[in-house]
């Protein structure tokens, strides 16, 4: 199964609640900070509504 490794880029702060909920569901903490995820479809969901904020390669 493919995974995708996920990049917070831009802060959180000012963000509306709903994408800084979304960001820290995808266990991102720090502006830099890096996951791996399982490319499926709910993960691509999340990365959607924070697109904006993160950086996403398949790994």
């Amino acid at each position: 199964m493919a995974q995708l490794e996920i990049t917070l880029k831009r802060s959180v702060i000012g963000r509306p609640q709903k994408q800084r909920k979304v960001v820290e569901a995808l266990g991102l903490t720090k502006v830099n900070s890096t996951v791996v995820k399982p490319d499926n479809e709910a993960i691509r969901g999340m990365v959607n509504a924070v697109s904006h904020l993160v950086d996403v390669k398949e790994a």
